[in-house]
Order: structure tokens, then sequence, then C-alpha cells
């Protein structure tokens, strides 16, 4: 790594920790030359992605892009910010065992469909009025009702086949 400080090409590891949720390691690290500590993290780098679209196009999966959908469903609702994250990681992550090179959007609305429905029943109302395009109230309503009175991961596992 080349020290941030100087510039010098050679350091040390000081210290290496797995982190919390077990997809990186963080190491400290110390420049030989200037003696300034710094942290970097190391990740594993995974295939890119690609969202294919209900039109056919086809773009990159973007972490930022699915944590702001959340983050606008999840606006003003007593949801934290590393609950939004964790939830990200999880539904990329479960995007990438299910999927090799791409992926429906379908299949990854659902999966933030699932994910905000365990996380606020008001930020999934929320997301799926506009996944959905609801039209008008009624349509509200039958989707709260359907809420109520079926197996809301058994509409959700329907959905992905």
């Amino acid at each position: 790594m080349r020290c941030i400080e100087c510039g010098h090409l050679k350091d040390k590891v000081i210290d290496s920790r797995i982190s919390k949720d077990g997809t990186s390691i963080r190491r400290r690290r110390e420049c030989l030359k200037c003696e300034y500590r710094y942290t970097t993290y190391e990740n594993v780098e995974r295939t890119q992605l690609m969202v294919v679209k209900k039109n056919g196009q086809r773009e990159n999966l973007k972490r930022e892009k699915l944590l702001a959908g959340l983050v606008k469903a999840c606006e003003k609702r007593p949801v934290s910010v590393d609950s939004l994250n964790k939830a990200v990681d999880e539904i990329i992550n479960k995007i990438h065992r299910d999927h090799d090179m791409e992926v429906p959007v379908q299949a990854i609305g659902i999966r933030v469909m699932s994910k905000l429905h365990e996380l606020d029943p008001v930020a999934y109302i929320r997301y799926v009025s506009v996944y959905r395009q609801f039209g008008n109230v009624k349509e509200f309503i039958q989707e709260i009702q359907s809420l109520e009175n079926r197996s809301f991961r058994q509409r959700l596992e329907q959905q992905l086949k």
C-alpha cells in the first residue's frame, strides 16, 4: 500500500481483524518511512451483475441505487441507516447467490419488498405503491388486506417462480 501521508510504498501490518459481518478484513498499517498509521479494508471482489430492466435495457447493479430506494421508502420512519445498509448487503448477497451474470429487475424488487416487510410495514406499503404503480386508494386497501389474509412469504415465493 502507498502511504497516504508521504507516498512511500513499504509498510507493515500492525493489526488485522475480521469485520463484524465477516465480509471484510480491517488492517492497521504503519508506513516504514514516516511511521504514519492508517487503516485499510480488504473486501472480496465479485463479478459485476447486470440488471435487466422491464424494457430490456441493462445496467450495472448499483448498491447506492438500491440503498437510495430503501432510504426513500423508510423516510421519516423509525428505521436506522445501519439496518438499511445491512438489508442492502443481504439483498445483494442473495442476488449474487441466485444469479451469475444478469438479474431481472423484478427479482430485485421482490427481494426489496421482502426486506422492507421485515423492517417496517409502512415503508413496505410505500415501496409497493411505487413498484406496482398503484393508481388509486382501492389498490392500497387491497394490498393491506392481502397482507393480513395471506402469508407474505408465500406470495413472494410465487412471484419469484
